[in-house]
């Protein structure tokens, strides 16, 4: 019988990375390097989590897949080659990501890519951090690619200033950039294509300039995507349990979860749950099983699972995502 997993996270070097996971969660991150990145739940090629607790420790997500991959997804469909669908994070950008895309469903194929719809979570931010997400009103395709061989590409880009809790939404074909001074929960398709279409003149950790990707980053662009907003939907609080619809995609959906000292609250039964606590620290149980949980870490819900509650010993917050 299956039960909530806790997996050990892979944590990835990045030239924008910084040392807020291991100063706002306390994580082992290495000390030679920029860490930009955790992944805490994936099933990547060479990048399988590794299960830390229960009978099943040491086994990872990939040997889940192969052997439970019915009790894991119950209706949830898998993404390719039969992979979990979901790669989760956690990003700390110190500095500026890349001016990106990501290929939607219908090129991704032609231009030998994954799609990649996914949503950041804001959960720390400095005083006048922001996104870049989406185009100005009124830019065209030839202002961009104007403003792609000058070197001004991100005039085109809407700004957005942020603040902890803040949540966006980003389908794929949608241009985006994490501004500096962010850490981020990230929640997205099982994919790993980016085109980048400016990095800001800087070079890799490698001393070498990375590589842009214009002509995919053209095809992948929606043209029509103006001035997004952020998620704008209110919390609703029942019993001490505060609920927010975050994400609604048929992909995934998302909640944010507010719980005050001592409140409760049920999963959906029989479905693929990923539980990831933005603040303070929970208990997750299932039957026998009981997973503790504090801030930076994430639990996989099997869908096999009848019933599964969240307890809450002091106030904390989580993001609940479901996989469709």
């Amino acid at each position: 019988m299956l039960y909530p997993f806790v997996f050990q996270p892979i944590f990835k070097d990045r030239i924008w990375g910084g040392r807020e996971l291991e100063r706002l969660y306390a994580k082992p991150i290495p000390v030679s390097t920029p860490i930009g990145e955790s992944w805490e739940i994936s099933d990547r090629p060479g990048d399988a989590s590794v299960i830390t607790n229960g009978p099943l420790a040491g086994k990872d997500l990939r040997w889940l897949m192969e052997n439970h991959a019915a009790e894991i997804l119950g209706g949830a469909r898998p993404a390719a080659a039969g992979r979990f669908p979901l790669l989760c994070k956690i990003l700390d950008a110190r500095e500026k990501l890349s001016l990106q895309v990501h290929p939607p469903a219908g090129k991704a194929a032609e231009l030998k890519g994954e799609p990649k719809t996914e949503m950041w979570y804001i959960a720390d931010a400095a005083p006048g951090a922001s996104l870049y997400v989406g185009l100005k009103a009124g830019v065209t395709r030839a202002e961009f690619e104007t403003k792609i061989a000058d070197g001004t590409v991100a005039d085109c880009f809407h700004r957005i200033p942020v603040s902890a809790g803040d949540t966006m939404f980003l389908p794929s074909g949608r241009v985006h950039a994490i501004g500096d001074g962010l850490v981020i929960f990230e929640i997205q398709q099982n994919s790993d294509t980016t085109y980048r279409v400016f990095d800001w003149n800087r070079l890799g950790l490698d001393g070498q300039p990375r590589e842009l990707h214009i002509a995919q980053s053209l095809a992948s662009i929606d043209f029509a995507d103006f001035a997004p907003g952020l998620v704008a939907t209110p919390f609703v609080t029942q019993a001490g349990l505060g609920k927010r619809a975050l994400v609604t995609d048929p992909l995934f959906n998302v909640e944010a979860w507010q719980l005050s000292a001592g409140s409760k609250g049920d999963l959906k039964p029989k479905k693929l749950q990923i539980i990831a606590v933005t603040t303070g620290a929970v208990e997750i149980k299932s039957g026998a099983s009981s997973v503790h949980l504090t801030a930076g870490q994430f639990a996989l819900i099997p869908a096999s699972l009848a019933h599964a509650e969240i307890i809450a010993p002091a106030p904390a917050a989580l993001l609940r995502v479901e996989a469709n």
